[in-house]
């Protein structure tokens, strides 16, 4: 029964922490843009998508209308916040990985507790369990 309330808790402050990273991606554009111009990405294009990945990923995680394409946003989640948090230090900047270390934690949380809260159980986390 704690693996439920795990699961919840990881699952609602990651996405909590995806969801406020778009927030800010849609409310401080010109701040985004410099940071990762400081990163060595070209802002312009990347924003709108990583916009629409921030929202989408919780989105598919949270309602579960797919355990494959759940599982996909965990993936895609898990890249996303391995290389966000290996940009930062790239470029010598290790605080600015924080956030991606927290919410690689929660990732990880999540995904492994996943069955212990939900009807349909991903065939990936029994795979990884044993």
């Amino acid at each position: 029964m704690p693996e439920f309330y795990v699961y919840w808790v990881s699952t609602a402050l990651l996405s909590v922490l995806y969801l406020a990273s778009a927030a800010i991606y849609v409310t401080k554009r010109d701040w985004v843009r410099q940071v990762l111009a400081e990163l060595g990405f070209q802002a312009s294009y990347l924003i709108p998508f990583m916009i629409i990945i921030k929202v989408l990923g919780p989105a598919a995680i949270l309602s579960r209308v797919s355990v494959p394409l759940s599982d996909l946003a965990y993936a895609g989640i898990f890249f996303h916040l391995l290389l966000s948090g290996l940009a930062h230090v790239g470029v010598r900047i290790p605080a600015g990985a924080l956030p991606a270390a927290v919410g690689l934690a929660l990732l990880v949380t999540s995904f492994m507790t996943q069955n212990d809260a939900r009807d349909v159980p991903s065939p990936y986390v029994q795979a990884t369990a044993h």
